[in-house]
């Protein structure tokens, strides 16, 4: 696919809100409920179409699914929520952090407890 294409690269941006809810709902398996639940929670904020209605993200939709399977395992969903939100931030920490230790010349073994980016949360975007 071209530049010059109408879609421009899109298909490839997990950022680009190309789900509507319906389809959302269809994808994870869950409600429209769910979708707006973490709305509210601040944990996704779907984009809006001209009609104002809601699309995701491929980004998003595999924050709601990391939501959705805690959720699954018992978890609250405001607690699931903040459970994500903070793997997310561990995550960025760890990339910044292995950034500075290549920048000061220092090898990155991943080795340290502190130096690991497997928390299989899928929030990375």
């Amino acid at each position: 696919m071209t530049a010059e294409s109408p879609l421009g690269g899109r298909l490839d941006d997990d950022d680009y809100p190309a789900y509507t809810m319906g389809r959302a709902v269809e994808m994870l398996g869950t409600t429209a409920g769910f979708l707006r639940a973490l709305g509210e929670a601040r944990l996704i904020t779907p984009l809006r179409s001209e009609g104002g209605h809601r699309r995701y993200s491929r980004y998003q939709l595999r924050i709601a699914a990391r939501a959705r399977e805690l959720v699954d395992q018992g978890t609250p969903i405001e607690a699931a929520c903040r459970i994500i939100i903070l793997e997310d931030q561990l995550e960025e920490a760890q990339r910044i952090n292995a950034e500075y230790r290549a920048a000061a010349g220092g090898t990155d073994t991943g080795t340290d407890a502190g130096t690991s980016s497997s928390t299989g949360t899928g929030t990375t975007g």
